[in-house]
């Protein structure tokens, strides 16, 4: 037997964990590694293998790997990565985890959680609260902030592996036929796009926005931990995969969300996180980082199925392999932006409107929302949840938001994502800038004003919980009171309840 193969067959006994025989012992197994579940640790040994993109052919490859993996991974579940742990030969004979002789092998052992937490899991029983994106999109982005930049890696021969890797591996595995002519079609597309934004991928990279990333970001590796999204199991074995563009690790996880019809907790990822980091210069990459994601799920899919036997699982990926190569084709086929801007007093329903029409809006993963609450606290320099005083109210601050957002959006729009503006506009002047940033653009504009009862309005203000409006039923008083309405932007009644407020949206759309 080889020496791994021993160390394969020890840990899989029940006493290699100090556990009576018969007991319980979970094991999954991957293309490079196998994990093992032990009453509350896992145990995870990187297989000797060597592919293109991982070597991991000698102990001492392994070691380094494992060490490499328990580093990373701290930076953002320092609880769940424990350390590395030898497998050893001991004197007399036998095996033992970390044992006192010579080590035969190299184990990263972690924490074990509850499987049923993993996002993925909670995907597919639609238990995915979207409460929770904010928390995800916020652990990204301080991974992001932290992060090691790497100019020797990313920019445009980063992605271009990427594409290239995908297109030799479509070749190998998809025999002639429709899926082969989507393939070639998404790779076509794929380069054509690097041509066009060579440029900026490259200028990203000197930028500082090419880092040491997760590199694996979808929902099998996310879980909720003492009730807080937590990133695990990052790549550690091939720097191409890892030491990425910031916009193209969070991409894998947009995608993610946007296949599974998860489509507002895309949207609510995607505009958490860039109201964090405000990295809009990455916009006009997003429908290549997002294709090349869903190509890189089309290729591992077409590989699983080269190897599965007859049966649902190989019916599965064949299935899977042809979504994703369709999904990558239709997101380099982008729809075009368009600017929608809702008003109305305190308490309308302006924001919940904004955040239920992003993701049908435009370009996935959906819409930009330019809050005013929110640019205004950016302004002020505090955070979302804090309370401003009148101060903060008055009107060269009032006028130098609605600057902003007609600014932002005029930015934004050129880069080929849809926007939706949310404040009062209550001022004609207010909704006729924020329509010429539109016209300026060439892009379709919807205004939509919602109209509620000032008492319906005044409840929902009271019964806000956490939200960054600092508007309270007198704050609506004086509004009412100053005046102003719709102009020429479409009324909707929003005393009704959000079904009907969003279907009449939608039929303006």
């Amino acid at each position: 037997m080889d020496v791994q193969g021993e160390v394969v067959a020890f840990l899989s006994t029940p006493a290699a964990y100090g556990l009576p025989p018969g007991s319980a012992i979970e094991r999954i197994d991957t293309h490079i590694s196998i994990v093992w579940l032990a009453r509350e640790r896992v145990y995870k040994l990187k297989r000797a293998v060597t592919f293109d993109y991982v070597d991991f052919s000698t102990v001492e490859l392994r070691r380094a790997a494992c060490e490499a993996e328990v580093r990373l991974n701290r930076r953002t579940a320092p609880r769940l990565y424990l350390g590395v742990l030898a497998v050893t030969h001991e004197a007399d004979g036998s095996l033992a985890l970390g044992g006192r002789g010579q080590p035969l092998d190299w184990l990263v052992e972690m924490v074990r959680f509850d499987q049923g937490a993993l996002f993925d899991r909670l995907a597919e029983r639609d238990a995915l609260d979207i409460g929770l994106m904010d928390g995800i999109a916020d652990a990204i982005a301080r991974l992001h902030a932290t992060a090691e930049p790497r100019t020797d890696h990313g920019g445009r021969n980063g992605i271009a592996w990427v594409v290239e890797g995908n297109a030799r591996a479509f070749t190998e595995q998809l025999a002639a036929g429709p899926e082969r002519e989507i393939a070639n079609r998404v790779t076509a597309g794929a380069r054509g796009a690097i041509a066009r934004h060579a440029t900026l991928l490259d200028a990203r990279r000197a930028q500082g926005l090419v880092r040491s990333c997760h590199g694996d970001l979808h929902l099998r590796n996310i879980c909720l931990l003492d009730g807080t999204p937590t990133l695990f199991d990052g790549v550690e074995f091939n720097e191409k995969i890892s030491c990425i563009d910031v916009l193209y690790d969070l991409s894998f996880l947009l995608m993610d969300l946007w296949r599974r019809e998860l489509r507002a907790h895309a949207s609510a990822v995607f505009n958490r996180y860039l109201t964090q980091t405000g990295d809009l210069g990455g916009l006009p990459l997003l429908p290549l980082f997002l294709s090349c994601r869903a190509s890189v799920r089309a290729k591992t899919s077409a590989a699983g199925s080269r190897v599965q036997p007859p049966g649902p699982r190989l019916r599965e990926l064949q299935t899977a392999t042809r979504e994703y190569l369709m999904l990558a084709d239709g997101l380099l086929r982008p729809s075009p932006p368009r600017l929608i801007a809702i008003g109305g007093f305190s308490g309308s329903g302006k924001s919940t409107l904004a955040r239920e029409l992003a993701p049908q809006v435009g370009a996935p993963p959906g819409a930009l929302i330019l809050r005013s609450d929110l640019i205004r606290k950016q302004q002020l320099g505090v955070a979302p949840l804090t309370r401003l005083g009148p101060e903060a109210y008055g009107r060269d601050v009032t006028e130098r938001v609605y600057g902003t957002i007609v600014d932002r959006a005029r930015d934004i729009l050129s880069k080929g994502q849809a926007v939706i503006a949310d404040a009062v506009y209550s001022s004609p002047a207010d909704r006729d800038a924020i329509t010429a940033a539109a016209r300026e653009a060439g892009v379709p504009f919807l205004g939509i004003w919602l109209e509620a009862a000032p008492a319906i309005m005044a409840k929902r203000i009271s019964e806000r919980r956490a939200d960054a409006s600092d508007a309270t039923p007198f704050v609506l008083d004086l509004q009412l009171r100053s005046g102003g309405g719709p102009g020429d932007w479409a009324l909707v009644d929003a005393s009704l309840d959000r079904a009907y407020v969003l279907e009449r949206a939608q039929r303006l759309l």
